[in-house]
């Protein structure tokens, strides 16, 4: 199952030459997890109060397939690549109408309020299974 989150590029988002500067990218992937994770029933404050963990990102690869501009309509698709007992890896695409502009594949990871490494509470691996 994939999640579909609609972006819009503002002119705060492109660079000198017009296109969407690429540390960009990033802020759309994170706030279309954000969006999935909720659209799931996840609430991320519920689960730092109740369970001591929040989300925290560990790995990103990505790549650059296309240059997208001011006012482009854009899609991120976030799909679940695995679920263990201590990570999630998804994988995260950014299309204008059918063309590929950015990919990448993020790591996440729980943390406890002590910065320490933490087990995905076992609700949210069922969910997301």
């Amino acid at each position: 199952m994939s999640h579909k989150f609609p972006i819009r590029v503002y002119y705060e988002d492109t660079d000198m030459g017009g296109i969407v500067y690429y540390a960009n990218y990033l802020k759309f992937i994170e706030r279309a997890r954000s969006d999935w994770v909720r659209h799931m029933g996840v609430d991320q404050v519920q689960m730092m109060e109740e369970d001591g963990v929040i989300f925290a990102v560990r790995r990103v690869e990505a790549d650059f397939h296309a240059p997208a501009g001011f006012d482009d309509e854009l899609v991120v698709v976030t799909k679940t690549v695995a679920v263990t007992g201590a990570r999630l890896i998804v994988d995260q695409q950014v299309f204008r109408d059918d063309e590929l502009l950015f990919s990448a594949q993020v790591t996440i990871v729980c943390i406890a309020e002590t910065g320490q490494p933490a087990r995905l509470p076992a609700n949210i691996r069922l969910i997301l299974h």
